[in-house]
């Protein structure tokens, strides 16, 4: 893995960085060709709002689009890990009037996921875990993800490949890892995340680009019996692409066109 640190290369943060001792940042995953980040646009605009969100100064894009290219030389393919942070603070929660932000730039060889579980789609789990809600976070892929943490740790069974989160009030709001989607009637729905979860890149890609497909899109609450009814499940991230779900516990779906058509679209993206 090759690390920029506020451009320099090296892998040591102080230890009174927020980022570290509050979690006081976010970051963005993506993948990268020849040094260049698959849909940028949306990754971009992703880490800039929750940027504006936290009120975290946004480093200028050029600069961020030259380090990933730098960390990622020689390597054709590879996964890249943006961090921006409130910096190095004294004790306390109270936001430093004269904060600098840290900035981490990383980029190791893309190790990936089989190619069959976007083929032939992946079988997924509820987790016990509730999401609290938190509307002022909600979306934010900030630094702080023991939610998730936790609810990973609930299996060990290599043929369960994510599992499914419901907030306090039982809404279903996304994977562990990834966003999610339900095909029913033409239509794709997703949870709305205004109240808990992580607004991903390629979620915001599929909202914008399933309407092509003749696919109409909406934001909504929803719920198991929603997720029963569906006709079609899929879970998405930006390392992963699109992941068909087939099977929760004794419900099954099957993979339809329309699935496979916005798949080979996604691939098709820059």
């Amino acid at each position: 893995m090759a690390m920029l640190i506020d451009g320099a290369p090296g892998e040591q943060v102080s230890a009174l960085d927020r980022g570290l001792s509050y979690g006081d940042g976010v970051y963005r995953t993506l993948e990268l060709l020849a040094g260049r980040p698959r849909l940028w646009r949306w990754q971009w605009q992703r880490l800039a709002e929750d940027c504006a969100r936290l009120a975290l100064p946004l480093p200028d894009e050029g600069l961020v689009l030259a380090e990933l290219a730098q960390a990622a030389a020689g390597l054709e393919r590879a996964v890249a890990k943006i961090v921006l942070t409130r910096g190095v603070g004294r004790r306390g929660y109270a936001i430093p009037a004269d904060a600098v932000p840290t900035r981490i730039v990383s980029a190791s060889p893309w190790a990936g996921y089989p190619a069959e579980l976007a083929e032939q789609g992946v079988i997924v789990r509820l987790c016990e875990l509730r999401l609290g809600l938190q509307p002022r976070l909600a979306g934010i892929k900030h630094l702080n993800r023991l939610e998730n943490v936790l609810a990973r740790s609930e299996w060990s069974d290599p043929a369960i490949h994510e599992g499914l989160l419901l907030d306090s009030e039982g809404c279903l709001v996304e994977g562990t890892m990834s966003n999610l989607f339900l095909l029913r009637g033409g239509e794709l729905a997703t949870p709305l995340l205004d109240r808990s979860g992580v607004a991903g890149a390629l979620r915001a890609w599929v909202l914008g680009n399933a309407p092509a497909l003749g696919l109409a899109v909406r934001e909504a609450r929803l719920t198991l019996a929603d997720l029963d009814a569906a006709e079609a499940v899929f879970l998405c991230n930006s390392l992963i692409g699109i992941w068909p779900v087939v099977r929760l516990g004794e419900r099954a779906w099957a993979i339809p066109h329309a699935l496979r058509a916005l798949a080979a679209q996604l691939a098709a993206a820059a």
